[in-house]
């Protein structure tokens, strides 16, 4: 017996004691996704190991990231690979043991998001308080566009609206959603758009599926405008949610936050405007009794009076300059004499006319001593 045919008897036995699909429960080990799209690894619990293979088409359709030590449900066939004489389970389906896989997507998604930092408060871009133009990313069909459309018309009609209809719901949704925020953002300058809405209703964890992929995270991560995110109820969390610069409760929440309440808006100039007239009123009534005041004075009555009552002042003012000079002057004028009278007494002519008559009357004394 042949190689060959040993391994073909062996896969037919094998074949006739699993006629049908088959369910595993196992950890996986030794994953390793193909260039080709197909997933091999190894499933195993404490006593045994079975390879697995999972082919592309298949594979296509698992929402999480398999990885080792993952514990999983199998579902598929059971066959030799009789190239390599290998028992191996080819995988249909696969599901995480005991939670749903796309809540596994969902976490491992926002966790390696989160690492990357696209959800750091850093990051977060400011709304535009009275936006010029607001664009709009969802159903154009929906009652989300509804509910957007009648609140901005409501609060804010002199913002215009952009709508890029999208699909927000299945397999081609995530990448018109992202597709549509990265048009908006592009055309942002020219159509003066200062935000961004991504926005639909409620639904289940599958339907609101679109708006947890990466594809779209990553667009609203990218865009230089700010996003609201308005995705679901209130209940409902999504990755665009975490990555969005703002998150809104509901389609209506988010056009809410866009926009200010243009009637609120009214209510507060008007009482601004009534504050402002009553600080004028009170200026103006202190102006004129300011005004009053100098009418009653007697600069008012007769400025010629103020006028003579200068003039008279500063004649004073001269007169007593006058005085002062002159009494400057002559008392100046006596210690120049008595300088000039000292300076006389200190001429050479009056010193020697001093020392001969001092002379002289020690002459007439020697004279009279000797005769």
């Amino acid at each position: 017996m042949t190689v060959s045919a040993l391994v073909a008897r062996i896969r037919g036995a094998l074949l006739d004691a699993f006629a049908g699909p088959v369910t595993v429960v196992g950890e996986v080990s030794n994953f390793k996704r193909h260039s080709s799209g197909h997933l091999y690894f190894s499933l195993k619990d404490e006593a045994a190991t079975i390879d697995a293979v999972m082919f592309r088409t298949a594979a296509s359709a698992v929402r999480f990231e398999l990885a080792d030590g993952l514990e999983v449900v199998a579902e598929g066939r059971v066959d030799v690979y009789e190239k390599q004489g290998r028992l191996q389970l080819y995988v249909d389906r696969l599901t995480p043991k005991g939670t749903g896989a796309l809540e596994l997507a969902f976490r491992q998604l926002k966790e390696r998001l989160e690492r990357e930092g696209l959800f750091d408060p850093a990051h977060k871009k400011p709304l535009v308080r009275f936006p010029r133009a607001i664009g709009v990313v969802t159903s154009p069909t929906g009652a989300a566009i509804r509910d957007i459309s009648r609140t901005l018309r409501r609060r804010w009609p002199a913002a215009r609206v952009y709508l890029v209809g999208v699909r927000v719901q299945g397999d081609q949704a995530a990448g018109e959603i992202a597709e549509a925020v990265g048009l908006l953002d592009a055309a942002s300058g020219r159509f003066q758009i200062d935000t961004i809405i991504v926005a639909r209703g409620g639904g289940s964890l599958e339907d609101l599926w679109a708006f947890n992929t990466e594809q779209v995270a990553r667009a609203i991560f990218a865009a230089g405008t700010p996003v609201i995110s308005g995705v679901g109820h209130e209940v409902d969390f999504t990755i665009a949610d975490f990555v969005a610069d703002v998150r809104a409760a509901t389609p209506t929440a988010a056009a809410e936050l866009a926009v200010p309440d243009g009637a609120e808006l009214g209510r507060r100039v008007t009482v601004l405007a009534r504050r402002l007239a009553r600080r004028v009123r009170e200026n103006v009534q202190v102006a004129r009794a300011a005004l009053r005041a100098v009418q009653r004075s007697v600069v008012f009555r007769d400025p010629a009076a103020r006028v003579r009552s200068a003039r008279q002042h500063l004649d004073e003012l001269a007169s007593r300059m006058q005085m002062a000079l002159a009494r400057h002057r002559r008392a100046g004028e006596r210690r120049l004499a008595r300088a000039e009278a000292a300076l006389a007494a200190q001429h050479p002519r009056r010193l020697v006319e001093r020392a001969g008559g001092r002379l002289d009357a020690l002459a007439h004394r020697l004279a009279w001593a000797l005769g």
